[in-house]
């Protein structure tokens, strides 16, 4: 999907969350999102909720309706403590490693008038559940581990905000470690730390409406499509 030859430049979020983390907005249902989405002329977005994909149907149905590229996310908590971001090929997939996510999930006394609420959504905002695990914990796996898991269902992964001061890879380990990452996500362009030359992509990663596309990337991709995605960021390693 090429115009005249020439790749497609697409805007794109990759980092956006809904209803489902504990972080988030009630108001961030995925039809919410994509209706904000749609209001900042992107393209692409992806749902990347923390440690769960289960608002993913929701987000598809609601993205593919209004035209937008549906990308499926999450954000998983390391064992150490740090936050990567996983783009994973097909909603499918996307579900299958959520669910065995929450199985390995820890369980955690979780109070939701203290750490926020958990819902998931239909494409209407109609309720489905309340998940009763606390998404916001790290994972029983460490930062390689799960890179290895993002990359064996043929996903990407791409650690998340660098460049801030909690929750990042540098941050946690005190360095980026030589890992297969497939680029690194900073919150400012140029990333002001050490990425060891990875594409860097600076993402919104809202938790309310408001700021969907507040910080969102132009691609210049040969398929409006996770192929192209992923094939872009091989280039852009090269």
């Amino acid at each position: 999907m090429t115009e005249n030859g020439k790749p497609l430049l697409i805007p794109a979020d990759l980092h956006i969350h809904s209803c489902l983390s504990p972080c988030g907005s009630l108001e961030s249902s995925p039809a919410r999102i994509v209706e904000e989405a749609v209001k900042q002329n992107l393209k692409m977005i992806a749902l990347a909720d923390h440690n769960c994909g289960d608002n993913l149907p929701a987000f598809f149905k609601c993205a593919q309706e209004a035209g937008l590229i549906p990308i499926a996310g999450m954000e998983l908590t390391t064992m150490e403590e740090a936050h990567l971001l996983a783009l994973l090929p097909d909603l499918e997939t996307a579900l299958e490693f959520s669910a065995y996510l929450y199985e390995n999930l820890p369980s955690f006394p979780f109070d939701p008038e203290k750490m926020g609420d958990q819902v998931v959504v239909d494409h209407e905002d109609g309720v489905l559940e309340l998940k009763e695990k606390y998404l916001g914990i790290a994972l029983p796996f460490d930062l390689e581990q799960l890179v290895g898991m993002i990359h064996e269902r043929g996903g990407l992964a791409i650690p998340a905000h660098i460049d801030r001061f909690a929750y990042s890879v540098p941050s946690t380990l005190g360095f980026l470690p030589d890992l297969p990452f497939d680029a690194v996500e900073s919150y400012q362009i140029p990333c002001p730390v050490e990425h060891r030359d990875l594409p860097v992509i600076s993402d919104s990663d809202a938790h309310y409406p408001h700021d969907v596309g507040k910080r969102f990337n132009l691609l210049q991709l040969e398929s409006a499509d996770f192929p192209g995605l992923k094939k872009y960021f091989e280039s852009q390693k090269q």
